[in-house]
């Protein structure tokens, strides 16, 4: 059972990001690549984007489409050779890696397909760490991550370790873990790719309930079931967007 994803934030904490009226994503003429002269090879070429807050946003193309390139960008883990990003309306192009590691912290809630726990520490404590480097008090923390937990459905599983977890209940303590920051973005790589396929659903039926609920939601995926559930699918290829459409056929 998961808790209304109004929760999150409470009464009186509207999601900063839909109150906003710049773009939670801005790309610019995104170019990355790789090498010099005839041996260079472009991983982004010319790549533009604009997301808008509380979309729902799946990114799609084969192997060396530029997809897991353009998902380094977004998540501030690489930087453009040329172009510029802005996140929350804040332009990182330009940005060192102490300035970029202070925006990933507060901006951006990372789920990845191998969910990315600590071993031998408990569900709770994983979702509080991140909110320990960003230097939020103990009891505040401690409230984010149980009311976080509760939402994702494991209030009971608090004080359980990854490995008395099942995957599927492994990668909701993922998605708590980056509820809890209060994201802008909550960018999502292959989230169900370690997942069977109730967990699979289950997972997807959540990130229904976090993006109707405000949060913006974008998901790196290959596989189609997962893509038709967003509302915009992007897909690329050869560094390049291909197609960039709104989901008429979204199964709910």
């Amino acid at each position: 059972m998961v808790a209304p994803l109004v929760a999150v934030d409470g009464a009186a904490e509207a999601v900063d990001s839909v109150a906003d009226k710049q773009p939670v994503i801005e790309v610019r003429d995104a170019i990355k690549r790789y090498g010099v002269g005839d041996a260079s090879i472009f991983a982004l070429d010319g790549v533009s984007l604009r997301i808008e807050p509380g979309e729902y946003v799946a990114i799609m193309g084969p192997s060396g489409s530029g997809k897991s390139t353009l998902m380094n960008i977004l998540g501030a883990l690489d930087i453009m050779t040329s172009g510029k990003y802005f996140l929350d309306g804040i332009e990182i192009s330009s940005m060192d890696e102490n300035h970029l590691s202070i925006v990933r912290g507060r901006k951006i809630g990372f789920i990845f397909q191998s969910f990315n726990l600590i071993p031998r520490t408990t569900a709770l404590a994983n979702v509080e760490l991140p909110m320990a480097y960003q230097g939020i008090k103990p009891k505040e923390r401690r409230e984010r991550a149980m009311v976080a937990l509760d939402v994702v459905g494991l209030g009971d599983r608090i004080n359980h370790e990854p490995t008395e977890l099942s995957g599927g209940q492994q990668q909701r303590v993922a998605v708590a873990r980056a509820l809890a920051t209060r994201p802008a973005l909550l960018l999502a790589d292959e989230p169900t790719g370690a997942l069977d396929s109730k967990s699979t659903a289950d997972l997807l039926d959540l990130f229904d309930q976090i993006n109707a609920a405000g949060r913006t939601v974008v998901v790196i995926t290959h596989e189609d079931d997962v893509a038709r559930r967003a509302k915009r699918i992007i897909r690329m290829r050869d560094g390049k967007i291909i197609s960039d459409k709104h989901n008429e056929v979204r199964v709910a």
